[in-house]
């Protein structure tokens, strides 16, 4: 057995802040001296971005409709082995999750699968006596879960004591503070969501402001002492223990800067279990691309919003279409096949030259386009795919592709409830797609890409030494 202090940030419904709490708990935590490893429920980046800027460690997702339970399991233990406390942060309300009629892919299903004490996030702007029937409805709601603690949001002193004698008579109910208004934490948002933590210089400033309001105003010595009630698990290993390793390393470049930063760190980790070293590099700074790349992988991120200097970054994108025209296997994801089209047109209708191996053009929409979970059927061979072979995925944009997917190039049928459709686009060794996939979902297909790259490696070596294939 293995005993995690551990707590679940759960919130009433969207937009209660429990990005904000999450991560005034965790800088304020660290201020005490301790190491909090952060994780997120469900398949979003941009969340994960802000907590890792207040942990100053990586954030891991913990999606029980993208991976099993067990998977699951695998990533939070591995992530936490080495913190003082696992603070997760749930998705929009407790119980929302892939269904209206099931709690799959909710926080209230990752709560029970680690047996994790929650504490309830509430606005309490616009409440006073209705606070304990919104607290007692959501306790008695599912019996299995633990909802051990409340802290309310967005109100001033005076009216948390209100709230607090509101909850006075409700047992084992820790009421462990508020976080009040203030301008200097707020967090800027766009389409996607809050803007990523990548892109805000101010969070410093902003951190610091929010971890003294939370020690101010929230009782800490509380916090933890719910997160050590949590009761030992079994121990489970690492996800990626037992995955073969292939003898011959392989060079991944990685698109990693403010447009390009939608990656889930366990695909990472199990690309580089499998013998991958992962370069990072920037289409928004670098001029050209790092040398003896055998492979590359451009995720999502914000292509729209840093279109213009990525436009004018002229020289990167001859190097990278260059490279991706030579063969070189490419995966691009969302931003990443935004980036490769021809042209995007953004909302304002300027057109913005891209990197041009894709053809067609990307162009903005004020309207999200189809978006959730999707499972992915492979529909021709690929450098992650076998036909037939299946992954689970997630898609959200606000954005199109004016080529037709033709079912001679399309990469995937998108399985989504009733819906069937072709998606994606491969040609070669180039593979582009909105769908963002989970790797632990399938791991042979990171397997295959690296095994892709491998080969790559090898053609390119007997080409320079003038050897036949």
């Amino acid at each position: 057995m293995v005993t995690i202090p551990r707590l679940i940030i759960a919130g009433t419904q969207s937009g209660v802040g429990k990005t904000t709490v999450a991560m005034g708990l965790i800088a304020a935590l660290r201020r005490r001296g301790m190491r909090v490893q952060p994780f997120k429920v469900g398949p979003d980046y941009i969340d994960p971005s802000h907590l890792e800027r207040a942990a100053e460690c990586p954030s891991r997702n913990l999606d029980t409709w993208l991976l099993t339970p067990h998977k699951a399991q695998q990533v939070f233990q591995h992530a936490s082995a080495t913190a003082d406390l696992a603070l997760v942060e749930g998705v929009m309300g407790m119980f929302d999750g892939y269904g209206a009629t099931s709690e799959r892919g909710s926080t209230a299903e990752v709560a029970k699968l680690l047996s994790a004490p929650v504490i309830l996030v509430i606005d309490g702007s616009h409440m006073a006596r209705s606070v304990a029937a919104v607290v007692k409805g959501y306790r008695e709601f599912d019996p299995h879960i633990r909802i051990s603690g409340v802290i309310v949001n967005r109100v001033s002193e005076r009216h948390f004591q209100l709230l607090r004698q509101a909850l006075r008579n409700m047992p084992g109910l820790n009421v462990l503070g508020y976080v009040p208004r203030d301008a200097a934490i707020s967090m800027p948002e766009r389409h996607l969501g809050l803007v990523p933590a990548q892109e805000q210089g101010r969070l410093t400033a902003a951190l610091t402001r929010l971890a003294h309001l939370v020690q101010d105003t929230v009782d800490l010595a509380r916090v933890v002492r719910l997160a050590q009630s949590a009761p030992p698990l079994p121990v489970i290993s690492a996800p990626w223990e037992h995955v073969p390793t292939p003898s011959a390393r392989v060079r991944l470049g990685v698109a990693r800067d403010e447009a390009f930063h939608f990656y889930y760190h366990d695909n990472l980790d199990l690309l580089r279990a499998l013998g991958t070293e992962v370069v990072p590099f920037s289409p928004l700074e670098d001029r050209r691309l790092p040398d003896g790349l055998d492979a590359l992988y451009l995720g999502g991120g914000f292509p729209e919003v840093f279109a213009r200097p990525l436009a004018e970054n002229q020289s990167f994108r001859r190097s990278l279409k260059r490279t991706i025209a030579a063969g070189t296997p490419t995966y691009a994801e969302c931003g990443g096949l935004m980036y490769l089209a021809q042209r995007l047109v953004d909302l304002e209708g300027r057109r913005h030259a891209m990197v041009g191996v894709l053809p067609g053009t990307i162009r903005m929409t004020p309207r999200l386009q189809p978006f959730g979970y999707a499972t992915l059927l492979a529909r021709r061979p690929s450098i992650l795919a076998r036909v037939n072979d299946r992954i689970k995925g997630h898609e959200f944009h606000y954005s199109t592709w004016d080529h037709p997917v033709r079912g001679d190039e399309a990469a995937y049928t998108v399985l989504r409830r009733h819906e069937r459709r072709r998606e994606g686009f491969v040609r070669g060794n180039l593979l582009a797609s909105y769908l963002h996939v989970h790797f632990l979902t399938n791991v042979r297909w990171a397997r295959r890409f690296v095994e892709t790259a491998h080969r790559w490696k090898q053609q390119q070596r007997r080409k320079s030494s003038g050897a036949t294939p």
